[in-house]
């Protein structure tokens, strides 16, 4: 009987969510690349905490995560809202917490993904996409330690995006 209730429960918290949050939330493999995201930090800060954990994480486990900052459930709550409305996170999940489910979250795109949006609506970016990729590519290697494990990985893309243009 109480496993019969708690898949009604479930169904009710899924069927809410979906009502309340317009289903555009339950996407999976969303494609955000060639659009601007612009995020907060407090915003940017759970972001890190999503990648950095890389697991799904519900509000209460951002709180307590989130050693640095006394977060309260109210604030996170509105930066979940805000995330999801700017669709850089997505629902992942449900676990139940007491009596009640609670949503679970995961970014909708990585934190390297996020950091090419940024580039790439960058103005200078904009003003000369090809010169700007080659000067930006060319000041990493200069300014950084490069193993050569990376600079393998580099030119696998490479050779990669030249097989897709011929």
């Amino acid at each position: 009987m109480s496993i019969n209730k708690n898949i009604i429960d479930l169904l009710t918290v899924l069927l809410f969510n979906a009502i309340i949050y317009k289903k555009s939330y339950f996407k999976r493999g969303i494609k955000i690349m060639g659009k601007s995201i612009s995020l907060t930090k407090n915003e940017q800060e759970i972001m890190n905490l999503l990648w950095e954990e890389n697991r799904p994480l519900s509000r209460s486990d951002i709180i307590n995560l989130s050693t640095e900052r006394s977060w309260k459930a109210s604030s996170i709550h509105i930066l979940l809202n805000q995330l999801l409305e700017k669709e850089a996170i997505r629902v992942d999940g449900f676990v139940k917490t007491g009596k009640n489910y609670g949503r679970t979250f995961s970014p909708a795109f990585s934190e390297e993904e996020y950091h090419v949006m940024q580039f790439q609506s960058s103005g200078c970016y904009q003003q000369s996409k090809a010169a700007s990729l080659v000067d930006f590519v060319s000041a990493f290697i200069q300014d950084e330690k490069i193993d050569r494990n990376t600079i393998d990985r580099l030119e696998a893309l490479l050779e990669e995006k030249r097989k897709e243009l011929k």
